[in-house]
Protein backbone atom coordinates (compact mmCIF):
# COMPACT_ATOMS: atom_id res chain seq x y z
CA UNK A 1 0.00 0.00 0.00
CA UNK A 2 0.99 3.69 -0.60
CA UNK A 3 0.79 6.07 2.02
CA UNK A 4 -0.08 9.38 0.36
CA UNK A 5 1.24 12.85 2.00
CA UNK A 6 -0.79 13.51 5.57
CA UNK A 7 -1.71 16.83 6.19
CA UNK A 8 -3.25 18.39 9.33
CA UNK A 9 -5.95 20.56 8.83
CA UNK A 10 -5.34 21.73 12.75
CA UNK A 11 -2.36 23.36 11.46
CA UNK A 12 -4.14 25.29 8.66
CA UNK A 13 -7.10 26.39 11.40
CA UNK A 14 -4.80 27.56 13.86
CA UNK A 15 -3.56 30.93 14.85
CA UNK A 16 0.40 30.12 13.81
CA UNK A 17 1.25 31.38 11.02
CA UNK A 18 4.25 29.29 10.27
CA UNK A 19 2.29 26.10 10.74
CA UNK A 20 -0.61 27.62 8.46
CA UNK A 21 2.21 28.17 5.72
CA UNK A 22 3.56 24.84 6.20
CA UNK A 23 -0.15 23.49 6.04
CA UNK A 24 -0.28 25.45 2.81
CA UNK A 25 3.19 24.40 0.69
CA UNK A 26 2.53 20.43 2.02
CA UNK A 27 -0.94 20.41 0.38
CA UNK A 28 0.36 22.31 -2.37
CA UNK A 29 3.27 20.60 -3.37
CA UNK A 30 1.24 17.70 -2.99
CA UNK A 31 -1.68 18.51 -5.64
CA UNK A 32 1.04 19.11 -7.84
CA UNK A 33 2.80 15.69 -7.65
CA UNK A 34 0.64 13.13 -6.54
CA UNK A 35 -3.13 14.97 -6.42
CA UNK A 36 -4.00 12.86 -3.23
CA UNK A 37 -3.11 13.35 0.35
CA UNK A 38 -4.43 12.17 3.53
CA UNK A 39 -6.59 14.68 6.06
CA UNK A 40 -6.07 14.44 10.02
CA UNK A 41 -8.69 16.79 11.87
CA UNK A 42 -10.87 16.78 9.36
CA UNK A 43 -13.76 18.29 11.24
CA UNK A 44 -16.44 15.62 10.32
CA UNK A 45 -17.23 13.70 13.54
CA UNK A 46 -16.18 9.89 14.26
CA UNK A 47 -20.07 9.49 15.67
CA UNK A 48 -21.40 11.30 12.73
CA UNK A 49 -19.38 9.08 9.92
CA UNK A 50 -20.48 5.47 11.88
CA UNK A 51 -24.38 7.17 12.11
CA UNK A 52 -24.03 7.71 8.10
CA UNK A 53 -22.60 4.13 7.44
CA UNK A 54 -25.36 2.55 9.51
CA UNK A 55 -27.90 4.52 7.54
CA UNK A 56 -26.29 3.70 4.07
CA UNK A 57 -25.80 -0.24 4.64
CA UNK A 58 -29.91 0.27 6.29
CA UNK A 59 -31.04 1.44 2.76
CA UNK A 60 -28.70 -0.88 0.80
CA UNK A 61 -30.19 -3.57 2.29
CA UNK A 62 -33.94 -2.59 1.07
CA UNK A 63 -35.18 -5.07 -1.65
CA UNK A 64 -34.51 -3.66 -5.20
CA UNK A 65 -37.88 -2.37 -5.59
CA UNK A 66 -37.81 -0.60 -2.91
CA UNK A 67 -34.78 0.82 -3.77
CA UNK A 68 -35.86 1.81 -7.64
CA UNK A 69 -38.91 3.35 -5.77
CA UNK A 70 -36.21 6.29 -5.33
CA UNK A 71 -34.65 6.41 -8.78
CA UNK A 72 -35.71 9.58 -10.50
CA UNK A 73 -35.89 9.50 -14.12
CA UNK A 74 -34.69 12.70 -15.88
CA UNK A 75 -32.35 13.48 -12.65
CA UNK A 76 -28.79 12.15 -14.44
CA UNK A 77 -28.35 10.38 -11.04
CA UNK A 78 -28.08 13.47 -9.77
CA UNK A 79 -30.32 12.73 -6.39
CA UNK A 80 -31.83 9.57 -5.36
CA UNK A 81 -31.01 5.81 -5.87
CA UNK A 82 -28.88 5.16 -9.53
CA UNK A 83 -29.18 1.16 -10.01
CA UNK A 84 -25.92 -1.39 -10.35
CA UNK A 85 -24.44 -1.05 -13.73
CA UNK A 86 -25.51 2.19 -14.73
CA UNK A 87 -22.51 4.52 -14.65
CA UNK A 88 -19.57 3.42 -16.75
CA UNK A 89 -16.01 5.80 -16.94
CA UNK A 90 -15.23 8.11 -19.55
CA UNK A 91 -13.98 5.94 -22.11
CA UNK A 92 -15.44 3.16 -21.09
CA UNK A 93 -17.86 1.16 -22.58
CA UNK A 94 -17.96 -1.55 -19.29
CA UNK A 95 -20.62 -0.44 -16.98
CA UNK A 96 -18.93 0.20 -13.07
CA UNK A 97 -20.29 -2.83 -10.62
CA UNK A 98 -21.97 -0.37 -7.98
CA UNK A 99 -24.92 0.70 -7.43
CA UNK A 100 -25.76 4.37 -5.66
CA UNK A 101 -27.54 7.39 -3.58
CA UNK A 102 -26.78 10.85 -4.25
CA UNK A 103 -27.53 14.14 -2.25
CA UNK A 104 -26.87 17.19 -3.34
CA UNK A 105 -27.17 21.05 -2.06
CA UNK A 106 -30.35 22.33 0.22
CA UNK A 107 -31.26 26.33 -0.29
CA UNK A 108 -31.82 28.24 2.44
CA UNK A 109 -31.61 31.71 2.24
CA UNK A 110 -33.92 31.68 -0.62
CA UNK A 111 -31.65 32.46 -2.99
CA UNK A 112 -32.60 31.99 -6.94
CA UNK A 113 -30.46 29.57 -7.86
CA UNK A 114 -32.69 26.88 -5.77
CA UNK A 115 -34.18 26.71 -9.12
CA UNK A 116 -31.34 25.11 -10.53
CA UNK A 117 -31.75 22.28 -7.88
CA UNK A 118 -33.89 19.02 -7.85
CA UNK A 119 -35.11 18.21 -4.24
CA UNK A 120 -33.60 15.57 -2.14
CA UNK A 121 -35.22 12.48 -2.17
CA UNK A 122 -36.80 11.41 1.40
CA UNK A 123 -36.43 7.31 2.08
CA UNK A 124 -39.55 6.34 3.48
CA UNK A 125 -38.50 3.07 5.00
CA UNK A 126 -35.53 5.22 7.09
CA UNK A 127 -36.10 7.94 8.68
CA UNK A 128 -33.09 9.94 9.70
CA UNK A 129 -31.58 8.81 6.19
CA UNK A 130 -32.24 12.58 4.79
CA UNK A 131 -31.49 14.37 8.37
CA UNK A 132 -28.11 12.30 8.19
CA UNK A 133 -26.72 13.34 4.79
CA UNK A 134 -28.03 16.45 5.45
CA UNK A 135 -25.54 17.22 8.34
CA UNK A 136 -22.69 15.16 6.66
CA UNK A 137 -23.59 17.52 3.75
CA UNK A 138 -22.43 20.25 5.60
CA UNK A 139 -19.72 19.15 7.06
CA UNK A 140 -17.88 18.34 4.14
CA UNK A 141 -18.59 21.49 2.92
CA UNK A 142 -16.87 23.26 6.12
CA UNK A 143 -14.22 21.24 5.69
CA UNK A 144 -13.69 21.56 2.03
CA UNK A 145 -13.83 25.41 2.03
CA UNK A 146 -11.13 25.50 4.49
CA UNK A 147 -9.17 23.06 1.95
CA UNK A 148 -9.87 25.52 -0.64
CA UNK A 149 -9.09 28.74 1.19
CA UNK A 150 -5.31 26.91 1.54
CA UNK A 151 -5.30 25.80 -2.36
CA UNK A 152 -6.22 29.72 -2.65
CA UNK A 153 -3.05 30.63 -0.89
CA UNK A 154 -1.17 28.01 -2.45
CA UNK A 155 -2.29 29.91 -6.06
CA UNK A 156 -0.79 33.28 -4.48
CA UNK A 157 -5.06 33.91 -4.47
CA UNK A 158 -6.88 35.87 -2.01
CA UNK A 159 -7.35 33.19 0.69
CA UNK A 160 -11.29 33.66 0.31
CA UNK A 161 -11.43 33.45 -3.68
CA UNK A 162 -13.43 30.03 -3.63
CA UNK A 163 -15.71 31.30 -0.72
CA UNK A 164 -18.28 33.10 -3.42
CA UNK A 165 -17.91 30.14 -5.71
CA UNK A 166 -18.75 27.54 -3.68
CA UNK A 167 -21.60 28.89 -1.44
CA UNK A 168 -24.79 27.03 -2.20
CA UNK A 169 -22.84 24.96 -4.74
CA UNK A 170 -23.64 22.11 -6.94
CA UNK A 171 -21.59 19.82 -4.70
CA UNK A 172 -22.95 15.96 -4.38
CA UNK A 173 -22.81 13.66 -1.19
CA UNK A 174 -22.48 10.42 -3.14
CA UNK A 175 -23.44 6.62 -1.01
CA UNK A 176 -21.83 3.97 -3.00
CA UNK A 177 -22.09 -0.09 -2.67
CA UNK A 178 -20.15 -2.17 -4.52
CA UNK A 179 -22.03 -5.44 -4.07
CA UNK A 180 -20.33 -8.83 -3.71
CA UNK A 181 -19.26 -10.57 -6.09
CA UNK A 182 -21.18 -13.99 -6.64
CA UNK A 183 -19.70 -15.10 -10.02
CA UNK A 184 -16.19 -15.00 -11.68
CA UNK A 185 -15.92 -11.17 -12.43
CA UNK A 186 -15.66 -10.14 -16.20
CA UNK A 187 -13.19 -7.42 -14.88
CA UNK A 188 -10.95 -6.92 -12.05
CA UNK A 189 -12.17 -3.55 -11.50
CA UNK A 190 -15.20 -2.28 -9.83
CA UNK A 191 -14.78 0.86 -10.86
CA UNK A 192 -12.81 1.66 -13.95
CA UNK A 193 -10.26 3.76 -14.08
CA UNK A 194 -11.32 7.73 -13.79
CA UNK A 195 -10.52 11.23 -12.83
CA UNK A 196 -13.33 13.10 -10.58
CA UNK A 197 -15.25 16.42 -12.30
CA UNK A 198 -15.27 18.11 -9.78
CA UNK A 199 -12.68 20.90 -7.21
CA UNK A 200 -11.78 18.32 -4.81
CA UNK A 201 -13.04 15.53 -3.46
CA UNK A 202 -13.19 14.30 0.61
CA UNK A 203 -13.38 11.07 0.81
CA UNK A 204 -14.55 9.70 4.49
CA UNK A 205 -13.03 6.10 4.70
CA UNK A 206 -13.98 3.18 2.73
CA UNK A 207 -15.10 0.07 4.70
CA UNK A 208 -12.58 -1.59 2.32
CA UNK A 209 -9.65 -1.14 0.64
CA UNK A 210 -9.47 -1.46 -3.48
CA UNK A 211 -8.49 2.11 -4.07
CA UNK A 212 -5.55 2.58 -6.40
CA UNK A 213 -4.22 5.86 -7.86
CA UNK A 214 -1.81 5.75 -11.33
CA UNK A 215 1.98 6.94 -10.68
CA UNK A 216 3.41 9.50 -12.97
CA UNK A 217 5.45 6.36 -13.30
CA UNK A 218 2.71 4.43 -14.62
CA UNK A 219 1.86 1.91 -12.05
CA UNK A 220 -1.17 1.35 -9.87
CA UNK A 221 -0.55 1.77 -6.24
CA UNK A 222 -3.11 1.13 -3.45
CA UNK A 223 -3.94 4.08 -1.40
CA UNK A 224 -5.98 3.62 2.28
CA UNK A 225 -6.37 6.03 5.00
CA UNK A 226 -6.35 5.69 8.74
CA UNK A 227 -9.79 5.28 10.42
CA UNK A 228 -9.46 9.05 11.58
CA UNK A 229 -8.29 10.39 8.03
CA UNK A 230 -10.32 11.36 5.01
CA UNK A 231 -8.68 11.46 1.39
CA UNK A 232 -8.92 14.51 -0.64
CA UNK A 233 -8.05 14.72 -4.02
CA UNK A 234 -8.22 17.20 -6.75
CA UNK A 235 -10.86 17.43 -9.71
CA UNK A 236 -10.63 17.68 -13.26
CA UNK A 237 -12.37 21.54 -12.57
CA UNK A 238 -9.55 22.39 -10.14
CA UNK A 239 -7.05 21.04 -12.82
CA UNK A 240 -8.42 23.01 -15.14
CA UNK A 241 -8.89 26.15 -13.76
CA UNK A 242 -4.94 25.88 -12.28
CA UNK A 243 -3.75 25.04 -16.02
CA UNK A 244 -2.38 21.50 -14.79
CA UNK A 245 -0.36 22.92 -12.36
CA UNK A 246 -2.59 20.82 -10.03
CA UNK A 247 -3.11 17.51 -11.14
CA UNK A 248 -6.43 15.65 -11.49
CA UNK A 249 -4.91 12.07 -10.68
CA UNK A 250 -6.53 9.08 -12.22
CA UNK A 251 -7.92 6.47 -9.79
CA UNK A 252 -9.53 3.02 -9.74
CA UNK A 253 -11.46 0.60 -7.55
CA UNK A 254 -10.42 -3.22 -7.54
CA UNK A 255 -11.62 -6.29 -6.80
CA UNK A 256 -11.08 -7.38 -3.62
CA UNK A 257 -8.92 -11.27 -2.86
CA UNK A 258 -11.18 -14.06 -3.49
CA UNK A 259 -11.37 -15.09 -0.51
CA UNK A 260 -13.57 -11.47 0.35
CA UNK A 261 -15.71 -11.67 -2.68
CA UNK A 262 -18.80 -12.51 -0.14
CA UNK A 263 -18.19 -9.11 1.19
CA UNK A 264 -19.57 -5.73 -0.01
CA UNK A 265 -17.67 -2.53 0.20
CA UNK A 266 -19.12 1.25 0.74
CA UNK A 267 -17.54 4.39 0.01
CA UNK A 268 -18.96 8.19 0.88
CA UNK A 269 -16.99 10.36 -1.48
CA UNK A 270 -18.10 13.97 -1.26
CA UNK A 271 -17.67 15.91 -4.50
CA UNK A 272 -17.07 19.88 -3.68
CA UNK A 273 -18.53 21.92 -6.62
CA UNK A 274 -18.93 25.63 -7.31
CA UNK A 275 -21.86 26.78 -8.69
CA UNK A 276 -22.74 26.73 -12.62
CA UNK A 277 -21.94 30.02 -13.65
CA UNK A 278 -18.25 29.83 -12.03
CA UNK A 279 -15.54 29.95 -14.89
CA UNK A 280 -13.09 27.40 -15.36
CA UNK A 281 -10.69 29.83 -17.50
CA UNK A 282 -7.09 29.07 -16.54
CA UNK A 283 -6.29 31.12 -13.80
CA UNK A 284 -3.53 34.10 -15.12
CA UNK A 285 -1.34 33.10 -12.52
CA UNK A 286 -1.37 29.75 -13.92
CA UNK A 287 -0.17 30.72 -17.30
CA UNK A 288 3.10 31.27 -18.48
CA UNK A 289 5.93 30.92 -21.24
CA UNK A 290 6.96 27.54 -19.89
CA UNK A 291 2.66 26.75 -19.40
CA UNK A 292 0.59 28.27 -21.77
CA UNK A 293 -2.94 27.89 -21.67
CA UNK A 294 -4.36 24.59 -22.12
CA UNK A 295 -7.84 24.99 -22.48
CA UNK A 296 -10.85 26.69 -23.61
CA UNK A 297 -12.37 28.92 -21.60
CA UNK A 298 -15.97 27.35 -20.06
CA UNK A 299 -18.27 27.58 -17.39
CA UNK A 300 -18.34 24.69 -14.30
CA UNK A 301 -22.11 24.19 -15.60
CA UNK A 302 -20.93 23.53 -19.30
CA UNK A 303 -18.26 21.46 -17.99
CA UNK A 304 -20.27 19.44 -15.71
CA UNK A 305 -23.11 18.49 -18.33
CA UNK A 306 -20.35 17.58 -20.91
CA UNK A 307 -19.27 14.81 -18.25
CA UNK A 308 -22.46 13.69 -17.26
CA UNK A 309 -23.33 12.63 -20.90
CA UNK A 310 -19.59 10.82 -21.26
CA UNK A 311 -20.32 9.02 -18.56
CA UNK A 312 -24.02 7.60 -19.21
CA UNK A 313 -25.95 9.70 -16.52
CA UNK A 314 -27.25 12.13 -18.74
CA UNK A 315 -28.93 11.78 -22.44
Amino acid sequence: METIPVVDLADFLSSDAEKRQAFVDALGEAYETVGFVSVKNHGIPDDLIKKLYDEVQRFFSLPLQKKKEYEIEGLAGQRGYTSFGKEHAKGSEAPDLKEFFQFGQTIENGQPVSEEYPENIDVKEIPAFKTTLYTVYRNFEKSGKALLSAIALYLNLPENYFDEYIENGNSILRCIHYPPIIQEPASAIRSEQHEDINLITLLVGASADGLQILTKQGEWVGVTSLPEQIVVNVGDMLQRLTNNKLKSTTHRVVNPPRELWHTSRFSMPFFLHPRSEMSLACLDECIDVKHPKAYVDITAGEYLNERLREIGLKK
